[in-house]
């Protein structure tokens, strides 16, 4: 996905598609302590009272941004097996992460994320229209008896992101293919063996 690409939809649809480019520009550069409204109008070429009005703040330009982000996200995957969506989910997480331009985003968010609430929900809801987009794949698996009945999906999506959120933030370890397919051969086992059902006692 390319963050604030230009959609259909006259002068709203590119004032927005501006403004969110220029907001992702901003946090790239600066981070989010440093994120001004005024800056953002000035960037975006578009009056400061246009941007003030209908974001009012920097949590809320936030926010949209990441909705932004979400509604061009590439649509879940359908590929018939447990592994094949889960490794697809897992190889769009990484090539997010390794995109120069959205991998430096992301940072920036989630370390916003760790100081300021404001940040952190919008974060938050922005992972869960993720999960809930792709947690029927896990839904499914079920129905077709390769998963236990019972096993939490919103979990075992969040088990295939994990090991490459915590080599983008932690290890500094590649964020490649290879640990992408890893990352999902791994929740896929892991919900096989029942780890995400209530009767472990883990959820």
């Amino acid at each position: 996905m390319t963050v604030g690409a230009i959609r259909p939809g006259g002068r709203t649809a590119r004032v927005r598609a501006a403004v969110l480019r220029a907001a992702s520009d901003a946090l790239i550069e600066h981070g989010f302590d440093r994120l001004d409204l005024a800056d953002v109008a000035r960037r975006a070429e578009v009056g400061k009272t246009t941007v003030y009005r209908r974001w009012g703040t920097v949590a809320g330009l936030v926010a949209d941004l990441l909705a932004d982000m979400a509604e061009q996200s590439s649509p879940r995957a359908d590929t018939g097996s447990l592994i094949g969506d889960l490794r697809a989910n897992a190889r769009l997480v990484q090539r997010t992460l390794v995109d120069p331009r959205q991998g430096a985003l992301f940072r920036a968010v989630i370390v916003a994320a760790t100081c300021d609430p404001r940040a952190a929900e919008a974060l938050h809801r922005f992972y869960a229209v993720r999960i809930a987009e792709w947690a029927p794949c896990v839904e499914q698996a079920v129905q077709r008896a390769e998963l236990p009945a019972g096993t939490d999906a919103a979990e075992v999506v969040r088990a295939v992101s994990a090991p490459l959120y915590y080599r983008l933030l932690v290890s500094g370890d590649p964020v490649d293919e290879a640990a992408a397919d890893r990352a999902a051969e791994g929740a896929a086992a892991a919900a096989r063996a029942g780890v995400y059902t209530p009767t472990n006692g883990r959820n």
